[in-house]
């Protein structure tokens, strides 16, 4: 075999430009988005391409392929660590749901009660984007294990935090290390994987993802119940410690070496600025919003109007940008521009069932927090199946939208079903109802990732994964503020005749914004009083599944707009670093050149 050394000595330099491969190239053909079709000519069997410092295409053999080159235990291993690292990122979002009124009593701040779980949040949608970006710059391993390292120092802090300001900081600082981790896991499986392979283990992460959020208040109960609500985040340190080992040791990617002198001037300070701040103040607005102040006041207003505009401004800052967090041609194809909306529709909906459903099982049926973690089981164990049975139907057939179209019609279904649920418990329907929703949003975590990478130069791929990421974290904040707003004004319409039913103490609970966080007062009501709390509860819910209904409709009506490659089992290596940007920015002023010489006068 040779060595990747030696077949480096050996490259025949091609400007860098589509070329023509004759009869040895393998043609793929399908639908841009446009109404036309494109033919990506792969490179022969037994080659690779990739940019060399003076950015000509080199062609190299299978032997410079990683996926090539690793062996199945270092696969395991490497899948193992990156596992592992999304298994917390996501775990660390639901955890804390039991373990909250603990903290609050022990650190006596209730007005830390809503921040605990939304520092974290906020800060993991906001850094999405800025991660991906650096990770062109510097290399994925070395940005993914700093990300880990992050995510790592903001559990210790967690842990040892002696009041609740320290706390917030903490999982801010956590929040930041997950989002990192949580795009940079999806990018470095489209580095390691072929197109057509890559299915199966976002499939895998999908299942996941899936597993630890839905887990997370049991283990979160667990902790506080029987220990203390610390190791919430002392659990982090061993397993992260761990899979930051496994990469460093066994992840093999590009690293281009870049100084870090030149990398920090070519990062995009301005754009990275602008959406992180933009994205910030638009999620605080919504925070803030019928919980602080009144959706008419003007903080929330201010907050949500100066976000859009600094997203606005960041939009056409990115136009200009040397190097572009988000580049806007990632939006220029019809099937990129479906796959972020079913992206942000799906989304939007499956974290209804992860977040509003135990709400359901608490404030309406009566369950504990931690048994409503069980609950929510077979919502959770369809969904993993389906994500991992659907990542090797794509493996196998080479096709991602028919597995879109199913997944989309059948969690329109599913979150349909949940309006028929019934203020008693109906076990029969429950669990039909969870499995039924859980197959539909299984399919939808990896398909349109791929059918987006798929439809994109190969060299925006990871922006393209990155923006993917951003998007899908920024809907399911909404979603979860949005929902929320439908519940308490629900609530609201319902406070004369709770006022008359219940009287003015309790109705003043159970109305408006204090609605959400009266579960326990629900719960303690016993008789006709409680009937009567947990019918009014239901019937909030009901009208919030409305909302999750049509917007799951909306991405199934416009999946099929999505366009149908057949994905390549081939594979190339991303190359990062300054010198494969430098050149991609040189070969886009040329190819703009062209254009305009081109053109008639």
């Amino acid at each position: 075999m040779t060595s990747p050394n030696s077949a480096g000595q050996n490259v025949a330099k091609l400007p860098h430009t589509e070329q023509s491969n004759g009869g040895s190239s393998t043609s793929v053909t399908s639908n841009d988005g446009n109404g036309t079709t494109q033919s990506n000519d792969a490179a022969p069997r037994g080659f690779d391409s990739g940019l060399n410092e003076h950015g000509f295409a080199e062609a190299k053999t299978l032997d410079d392929e990683p996926e090539a080159t690793r062996t199945k235990w270092e696969t395991s291993l490497i899948m193992f660590a990156l596992c592992s690292g999304l298994f917390l990122a996501a775990l660390d979002i639901t955890i804390v749901a039991t373990a909250v009124p603990t903290i609050v009593a022990e650190f006596k701040s209730s007005s830390g009660y809503t921040w605990i779980g939304s520092a974290y949040t906020l800060a993991n949608a906001a850094t999405v984007p800025s991660w991906g970006k650096i990770s062109d710059i510097w290399g994925r391993k070395p940005i993914l294990l700093c990300a880990v390292a992050v995510f790592w120092v903001g559990s210790l802090v967690c842990a040892l935090s002696i009041n609740m300001g320290m706390l917030i900081a903490a999982r801010a600082i956590q929040g930041a290390g997950s989002g990192g981790i949580v795009v940079l896991v999806n990018i470095a499986i489209s580095d390691l994987f072929s197109m057509r392979n890559r299915g199966v283990y976002y499939g895998i992460i999908g299942m996941v993802w899936a597993l630890s959020s839905a887990i997370g208040p049991v283990i979160g109960g667990a902790f506080t119940t029987k220990v203390t609500w610390r190791w919430c985040f002392y659990v982090n340190l061993p397993v992260s410690a761990c899979g930051f080992g496994i990469l460093f040791f066994v992840l093999k990617l590009h690293n281009p070496k870049t100084s870090i002198r030149d990398g920090l001037a070519a990062i995009d300070w301005l754009g990275s600025l602008l959406i992180i701040g933009g994205t910030l103040m638009f999620l605080f607005g919504l925070e803030f919003g019928g919980i602080s102040y009144s959706w008419s006041s003007a903080p929330p207003i201010c907050l949500i109007v100066f976000g859009l505009v600094t997203v606005a401004l960041f939009v056409i800052v990115e136009k200009f940008a040397t190097y572009p967090v988000i580049p806007m041609r990632l939006f220029k194809t019809r099937t990129a521009i479906v796959s972020f909306i079913v992206c942000f529709c799906h989304a939007f909906v499956f974290i209804a069932g992860s977040y509003y459903l135990p709400l359901y099982f608490q404030g309406v049926l009566g369950a504990s927090p931690l048994m409503s973690g069980v609950y929510i089981l077979p919502y959770a164990l369809a969904l993993s199946f389906f994500s991992a049975g659907v990542g090797i139907i794509t493996k196998k057939t080479g096709k991602y939208l028919p597995q879109i179209i199913f997944g989309m019609f059948v969690m329109t279904l599913g979150f349909g079903l949940f309006i028929d649920l019934e203020a008693r418990a109906n076990w029969t329907k429950i669990i039909l109802f969870q499995i039924v929703a859980g197959i539909g949003v299984g399919p939808n975590f990896q398909s349109p990732l791929i059918a987006l990478q798929s439809s994109v130069e190969k060299r925006d791929i990871p922006a393209a994964t990155s923006t993917f990421g951003f998007i899908r974290q920024l809907s399911t904040s909404i979603s979860v503020v949005v929902g929320g707003v439908i519940f308490q004004n629900e609530m609201q319409k319902q406070y004369p005749f709770l006022l008359q039913s219940l009287g003015p103490e309790l109705a003043n609970q159970l109305s408006g914004s204090s609605a959400g966080g009266s579960v326990s007062v629900v719960a303690a009501l016993q008789g006709t009083q409680g009937e009567i709390a947990r019918s009014a509860y239901w019937t909030g819910l009901r009208t919030m599944f409305y909302l999750y209904t049509a917007v799951s409709g909306i991405g199934l009506l416009v999946s099929p707009f999505i366009g149908q490659r057949t994905l390549s089992k081939e594979h190339k290596e991303h190359k990062t670093g300054l010198q494969t940007l430098r050149a991609q920015g040189e070969e886009d002023a040329e190819g703009q050149h062209e254009k305009k010489r081109d053109s008639p006068a």
